[in-house]
């Protein structure tokens, strides 16, 4: 009885031994074995393919083995001592320290060394337990899957709650930072947030010349240009400037206007996710913005989308930002469009600073129409949290640039 025991010992020492060998192969393990021709390497890898089933067979074989060795070291030492107290306490205590030590923490600590090699020593005999285990086993792998998708329902996590967690990562780097803050704000951003307005739209009119064509791509640097007859509101569709590669040689008589592609319009409370999942799926990476009644808002692309993740993506063809200059210490000039959150980082203010005053206003122009109320001219001042704003120049209507006063004693700083 006693060689029974120990060979029980040793089958649940491999068997423990086996799940953190299975468990700790790594990718270039895996690389590895799917190239060496090796069957029982062939053998590992269809365990590893169901993780459910192997778990489930590792545990269920450990623990009748378990039980077998309890009963049979019961009956060996009753057999061999007569106990007049304390029995249950000896045995329990004897058991515990063999079945810990010897079926446990020496074969889990040798696999973990050399996972490969001990995987390789175990496969049959899992195998083995798997066909032998496979009804209880089954069993187990359905029970457990329901009960995790039962629990899940009740574990759902809120934006919140995800809002908060990602304020804990504050002392990572800012760029993980920024990208974390993206990822949980993703679903809830619309396409207008991230698009380029229309009045820095770069498109054609489907009555311009050849060379005209060519001589805005090559000053604007975009690769797809809208095309529009008589107004932006009117689309027609896109100019693909790789179409035009074949024909780069044509004269002015060239017609252009029958390489035109069919353009994707989205409106302007999309949100970006969605739109991501549209772009993926029609195989496209522009979009024109429309509002309710169907006037052209501006335009998005995949990039303006990723951006929202990554950060800005710079290429050849982007300029360095300018969208500041830097006047005096607390003194700065912006571009009315640029975006609040882009001066909140510049200024080093707090985020959100202006939730009670910006109303749905995204840039610095806007912000200002909803503090004034009215239209705004040259030499226009409005104030909050501190920070003065004043119209430094105007384009029309539009304002161009903004004067930017900070009173460092006044403005909450971010930290």
């Amino acid at each position: 009885m006693l060689g029974v025991g120990l060979v029980l010992l040793l089958i649940s020492a491999l068997v423990s031994g086996s799940e953190v060998a299975f468990f700790s192969l790594t990718p270039s393990d895996q690389q590895q074995m799917r190239t060496s021709g090796d069957k029982r390497d062939e053998a590992i890898l269809a365990l590893r393919s169901d993780v459910d089933a192997l778990l489930a067979t590792i545990l269920v074989a450990n623990n009748l083995v378990n039980i077998c060795i309890v009963i049979l070291t019961s009956n060996v030492m009753d057999s061999l001592f007569v106990f007049a107290r304390f029995e249950f306490l000896f045995k329990t205590v004897l058991v515990t320290f063999l079945l810990l030590l010897f079926g446990e923490i020496l074969p889990k600590v040798f696999s973990q060394q050399n996972p490969r090699a001990f995987a390789r020593m175990v496969v049959y005999p899992i195998k083995f337990f798997g066909f032998v285990t496979y009804p209880l086993a089954y069993v187990l792998v359905r029970t457990g899957g329901r009960l995790s998708r039962m629990a899940s329902r009740g574990a759902e996590i809120s934006m919140e709650e995800l809002a908060d967690a990602v304020d804990l990562t504050r002392t990572a780097s800012p760029q993980e930072h920024q990208m974390l803050s993206g990822i949980v704000n993703f679903v809830n951003t619309e396409v207008e947030e991230i698009m380029r307005p229309r009045v820095d739209l770069t498109a054609l009119d489907i009555k311009s010349s050849y060379e005209q064509v060519k001589r805005t791509i090559i000053e604007s640097g975009y690769s797809r240009i809208p095309v529009y007859d008589e107004d932006l509101d009117n689309i027609k569709g896109a100019l693909y400037v790789k179409d035009l590669l074949p024909h780069i040689a044509c004269g002015d008589e060239f017609g252009w206007q029958q390489l035109l592609r069919k353009i994707y319009f989205v409106p302007k409370h999309k949100k970006i996710d969605d739109l991501l999942r549209d772009f993926q799926e029609n195989k496209i990476h522009v979009a024109i913005v429309v509002d309710e009644y169907g006037a052209t808002q501006g335009l998005v692309s995949l990039e303006d989308i990723l951006e929202e993740v990554v950060g800005e993506i710079s290429d050849e063809s982007d300029e360095e930002e300018t969208f500041y200059e830097r006047l005096g210490e607390n003194t700065y000039l912006f571009d009315g469009k640029s975006h609040i959150v882009d001066f909140e980082r510049v200024v080093g203010c707090d985020e959100d600073i202006f939730a009670d005053v910006q109303g749905r206003a995204e840039t610095l122009a806007g912000l200002m129409l909803e503090i004034r109320r009215d239209l705004l001219r040259k030499g226009d001042t409005v104030e909050a949290h501190g920070i003065r704003f004043t119209v430094h120049a105007m384009d029309g209507h539009r304002v161009d640039k903004i004067k930017v006063e900070v009173n460092s004693n006044e403005a909450p700083q971010n930290r």
